[in-house]
């Protein structure tokens, strides 16, 4: 028995998979992020991490190129004007996925995949976080250079009232 031509990748059929993930591609450049289903995001991932590597390019192949791909003008004006600016000191890596459950209908495992550079809960965090100093262990210590301490409070007593004593008449 022959198998036809639908049993391809994702499910679809060569035209269809390349038009869907030509459409996801717009629309993570577009939103920054987008959910989907795990399966596709990894397609995805292995389908647009290639297109901004070529954006870090400005030229008219590479947008050529892009454009291809993408089949919108707008989202590679997008993809190298806003995008190709925040990535061009990464060296790769520039989409991240983060699993979300399984979805009720199906069952399917549900996913967000998201462009780095544009997440600003996590870049706020990343940026928050304090980096330890490094220091060496046993160098050369300053003799003339006094201790640093905290200063101390001084400790207050609370004030204690006491009742008059009572004469007694003998």
């Amino acid at each position: 028995m022959r198998h036809s031509k639908k049993f391809n990748h994702l499910g679809r059929t060569s035209a269809h998979r390349k038009a869907m993930l030509s459409n996801m591609a717009n629309s993570l450049i577009f939103h920054k992020r987008i959910a989907t289903t795990l399966a596709k995001a990894k397609a995805l991932r292995i389908y647009v991490e290639p297109l901004i590597t070529k954006a870090k390019d400005d030229s008219t192949h590479s947008r050529r190129v892009v454009f291809e791909y993408l089949k919108s003008k707008t989202a590679v004006a997008m993809l190298f004007r806003d995008v190709a600016e925040k990535v061009a000191d990464r060296p790769g890596g520039y989409t991240r996925i983060l699993k979300t459950g399984n979805r009720l209908g199906d069952n399917a495992e549900m996913c967000i995949i998201e462009l780095v550079d544009f997440n600003e809960n996590m870049l706020a965090a990343k940026e928050s976080r304090a980096k330890p100093v490094k220091s060496r262990r046993g160098g050369k210590k300053k003799a003339d250079a006094p201790k640093a301490t905290a200063p101390v409070a001084p400790v207050v007593a609370p004030e204690v009232t006491e009742a008059p004593e009572e004469k007694t008449e003998e």
